[in-house]
């Protein structure tokens, strides 16, 4: 069988052909055994593979019924889910057409019929219990500017961002750098941030941003000044409000220099059995506050417990230049400030609801508590810890449970009518 093949290959080898075709006739045995064993390996890998495959096969065709089945069984859910949003939509919409004529109808009613002012005819601004201190008493404030304004209203607010706890303060230096915000958290701290500009105070990390300034006393309440490059503040000395010492129900004011970071005047406050201004916010005592014409101090104590004092103040020797009994009460008042030498007083409830301002007091004069305008607040329901007016900007700073707050003012002249 093999003959004829091989003869032609052993004739062209010549003598050593016999070697030769048993040489190869040896190698070729071992090679396709090899071979066999090869073909065999190579047909159960294949056949595993199949195996697995199959598998594979099996299980997508599972899950794909299962997913079948899923779908069948969350689209009729799918369908109810969308029918209550849109019905939920619907609602919230006409909900929120309501509460939209409500507000509109709040507004025009309190165009209407301002609030009433805190004036109580048989104690007109003389005449009052008072408090022992320096200065006059009383007498009308001489203006040393020739500022006349007086708000007709708040005209707008920004929430700027949420900042520490739900009591602080934060202000302008209404005399220094006009980019420059001071932060004050807490009612009783000793640490102020000093942020070079507003963008930096807004952002997501703010406080990496600031530098800060520590301040030999803590502060109590809300009733800090920032003011010509100054921090003005109340400090609680040993024995005062809350203690049992010969200073109780005092407290010192401090003047302390931001830049050198000393303390370079102190006063003890010219005014006996200190009690909060404001009873809705009972940490504060003295608050004090700069306007046009300078610096001054919201105040009230024991001898007439129903009314707040007012007090202008040398910003350099932080004595008592005069004082005043104000018809404005103390009851629900939240906050104060100070525009031209006229007090504005924000009352407030219990719990929180639109905050206004609801009594006015013009030192000089000037101002009839009766022509002045008495206005709400935008909508914002939550209340004031502090406000700080800035005479640069004519913008209020305010401090509402912890979110920082700018409102816009819009201003006319005293002499105009309402």
């Amino acid at each position: 069988m093999h003959t004829p093949t091989l003869a032609p290959l052993k004739a062209a080898m010549g003598p050593s052909a016999p070697l030769l075709f048993f040489f190869f006739l040896s190698w070729t045995g071992p090679l396709q055994g090899q071979q066999h064993h090869l073909v065999e390996y190579m047909e159960r890998r294949l056949a595993a593979l199949e195996e697995r495959l199959a598998q594979c096969q099996d299980q997508s065709s599972r899950h794909a019924a299962e997913l079948r089945d899923f779908k069948n069984k969350m689209l009729p859910l799918l369908e109810v889910a969308e029918k209550e949003r849109e019905a939920l939509r619907t609602e919230a919409d006409t909900i929120s057409g309501r509460v939209d004529r409500l507000e509109r109808e709040v507004d025009y009613l309190e165009t209407q019929n301002p609030a009433l002012p805190c004036v109580e005819l048989d104690e007109k601004v003389t005449g009052g219990p008072g408090v022992k201190g320096k200065g006059r008493r009383n007498e009308k404030y001489d203006m040393v500017t020739d500022c006349g304004y007086t708000i007709s209203q708040v005209r707008s607010m920004k929430i700027l961002k949420r900042f520490g706890g739900p009591s602080g303060l934060w202000t302008k230096d209404p005399l220094g750098p006009a980019e420059k915000i001071y932060v004050l958290d807490g009612t009783q701290n000793d640490t102020a941030f000093v942020f070079p500009r507003l963008r930096d105070f807004t952002l997501a990390m703010a406080a990496r941003k600031a530098s800060r300034i520590r301040v030999p006393f803590p502060w109590v309440g809300t009733g800090q000044l920032v003011y010509g490059g100054f921090l003005y503040y109340a400090r609680r000395p040993p024995g005062g409000p809350g203690g049992d010492g010969e200073l109780e129900n005092t407290l010192q004011l401090i003047k302390f220099h931001l830049a050198n970071r000393t303390v370079v005047d102190s006063s003890v406050f010219p005014a006996e059995k200190l009690i909060p201004p404001y009873r809705l916010t009972v940490d504060t005592y003295i608050d004090l506050a700069a306007d046009e014409e300078g610096l001054w101090a919201v105040y009230a104590t024991q001898d007439d417990d129903r009314h707040l004092c007012l007090a202008k103040l040398d910003p350099q020797t932080l004595d008592t230049e005069q004082q005043w009994d104000t018809p404005c009460p103390r009851e629900n008042a939240e906050a104060a400030f100070v525009i031209c030498g006229t007090l504005y007083v924000v009352y407030n409830t219990r719990p929180a609801s639109r905050a206004r301002i609801q009594c006015s007091f013009d030192a000089s004069g000037a101002l009839a508590p009766e022509r002045a305008a008495l206005s709400y607040f935008p909508r914002r329901y939550g209340a004031h810890a502090s406000l700080r007016y800035n005479p640069r900007e004519r913008q209020l700073y305010a401090w509402d449970d912890g979110y920082q707050i700018v409102y816009k003012l819009e201003m006319r002249k005293k002499e105009e009518e309402v």
